[in-house]
């Protein structure tokens, strides 16, 4: 369009990571948690940066539903499946 683009400048915002149920660190500079509110604080931080109600309800009640049914929320495949005859 003419224009020129603005340069590429990043911003670190801080670290967020789960480390398991209701634990969590966060790092933001000077501030720094860990914990169960640490665990909130990632919660809210990855349903807010989701795009669409929709979405954020959805995956605020699968979590919801994983968290009361202490149900996995990751599959794994471990080896071959296929069934020899």
């Amino acid at each position: 369009a003419g224009r020129s683009a603005m340069p590429f400048r990043y911003r670190d915002y801080g670290n967020l990571a789960t480390i398991g149920r209701r634990r969590a660190v966060i790092d933001f500079g000077r501030i720094r948690l860990s914990g169960l509110p640490a665990w909130l604080l990632w919660s809210v931080a990855h349903i807010f940066f989701l795009v669409g109600f929709r979405n954020r309800f959805a995956v605020g009640a699968t979590w919801l539903w994983n968290y009361l049914t202490f149900e996995r929320g990751a599959r794994l495949i471990t080896g071959d499946t296929a069934t020899t005859s």
